[in-house]
């Protein structure tokens, strides 16, 4: 299965030391800005990113049609970086994987498949990557560098714990 990566997600799910199990069964695709955007600071989740490019485990593409870039831009108030990952994906007909609340808005509107950092925490404890305990404590630190809701992060941990 192939997902285009947000920035957003992708410095969550490295923050958190999930990145390598989420993507050991998905391709996962980046345009150039979200590359550039991830890779500004030299940080710790910087770094992982980097190696895993390096590594071919992430692609890396150039999105062409500016225009559309603009109007996602203007007409969703999202960043540059967010819209070229939401055409990016629209383009290919795949989902994205967006954790920033006015593209994932966006997302709805336009009926673009998305998923967040929590869908692929919860996805990757069910599939036994790693265990219930390891999650709960992911969780915690995802909820810390990410802006979720109180709802959003007792849903997760009710679906972590096999309740939904």
């Amino acid at each position: 299965m192939e997902i285009v990566f947000d920035s957003s997600t992708l410095i969550l799910l490295a923050k958190v030391e999930i990145l390598r199990p989420v993507i050991e069964d998905i391709k996962a695709i980046i345009p150039e800005i979200v590359k550039a955007e991830c890779l500004a600071k030299d940080t710790f989740d910087s770094r992982l990113i980097s190696s895993i490019i390096e590594e071919d485990k992430i692609r890396v593409l150039k999105v062409g049609r500016q225009e559309n870039i603009t109007r996602l831009c203007k007409d969703f108030k999202i960043h540059i970086g967010e819209a070229e990952a939401l055409s990016l994906a629209l383009g290919r007909k795949i989902p994205l994987a967006v954790d920033d609340l006015p593209t994932i808005k966006a997302c709805k509107i336009l009926n673009q498949r998305f998923t967040t950092a929590i869908h692929f925490l919860i996805d990757i404890t069910k599939s036994k990557k790693i265990n219930e305990d390891t999650a709960i404590a992911k969780l915690e630190k995802l909820s810390f560098y990410g802006r979720y809701s109180k709802r959003i992060i007792d849903d997760a941990v009710k679906r972590l714990q096999g309740g939904v």
